[in-house]
């Protein structure tokens, strides 16, 4: 078995049990691919226990059977980009705060081999966001978990956006940004902007407008495998696009194409674990 594993540098209260963990991995006879820079903070905390890492490297030519991100769900996103295209199930373990993206707390680490071997997992296929843009260069990496986000670049200017679906023309959303997210990053920064809540097994995209100038302008549902392009146009010459984060700033007028990326992320999930579940004790669901 190859377990590949990605941190946060932020390990400090978690490297004692990361020791653990990587102990029980080095007796059973499980091979490790760890990221470089996890190895390098943790060479500072626990350097005993790194003594058997098969692999450390920042390339993603790699394989494994499995994959654990260690940190909260930017850390998540982050392994998966690092996973890309390779099927490697992932198993989210938060030492963040919120850690939506997550299965496990940090204390159960230690136990996953023994979950692993008793079935206490199950598969969900979670779909992607592609970019279509060589003008970024092929460093850029193109899919987004997420979202897409369209903002504005340092400028007080309120953007237009000409998007339209499928060829077909939807509108000019005119607003601060506009998002396009996954359904698994409808409770990322979407919702934050009053976007709907999506199960994330479901394959759609959302398309949400940030503070819109117009009341009639409001997030809307639609299928992962509808093409999207939109063009944007302001005051400013540039405007910022971000992929998860990764950010670039492109020229207004510049056609961004989206759509539903050829590959899936396998996101482990605990199976007695329900969408319900996540609801209520991360975003406090329900409660009064």
């Amino acid at each position: 078995m190859r377990i590949a594993i990605y941190g946060s540098r932020r390990q400090q209260d978690a490297a004692p049990i990361v020791a653990r963990f990587l102990d029980i991995l080095r007796e059973r006879n499980v091979d490790v691919v760890m990221h470089r820079k996890l190895y390098r903070h943790l060479l500072d905390t626990i350097p005993g226990s790194l003594q058997s890492i098969g692999t450390v490297t920042e390339s993603t030519h790699f394989n494994a059977d499995m994959a654990v991100s260690l940190g909260g769900d930017g850390t998540f996103l982050r392994t998966a980009m690092w996973v890309g295209d390779k099927q490697i199930p992932i198993v989210g373990v938060n030492t963040g705060h919120l850690g939506y993206l997550t299965s496990l707390t940090i204390d159960q680490l230690p136990n996953l081999l023994d979950m692993v071997a008793s079935d206490r997992f199950r598969i969900e296929r979670r779909g992607l966001i592609r970019l279509d843009a060589p003008f970024l260069g092929d460093h850029f990496y193109p899919y987004a978990l997420n979202e897409f986000a369209l903002t504005r670049e340092d400028t007080a200017s309120m953007i237009s956006a000409s998007v339209n679906v499928d060829g077909v023309a939807l509108g000019d959303y005119r607003a601060d940004g506009l998002l396009v997210c996954t359904s698994t990053g409808s409770t990322a920064y979407n919702l934050s902007v009053g976007g709907p809540i999506v199960q994330p097994t479901v394959d759609v995209h959302v398309i949400a407008p940030v503070a819109a100038h117009s009341l009639a302008m409001r997030p809307l549902v639609v299928d992962a495998r509808a093409e999207i392009s939109i063009v944007p146009s302001g005051r400013a010459q540039r405007v910022r696009l971000a992929l998860d984060g990764r950010s670039a700033d492109v020229d207004m007028g510049t056609e961004i194409c989206l759509s539903k990326a050829p590959f899936k992320v396998l996101v482990m999930q605990l199976a007695d674990y329900t969408f319900a579940d996540a609801l209520r004790e991360k975003l406090h669901w329900g409660l009064s």
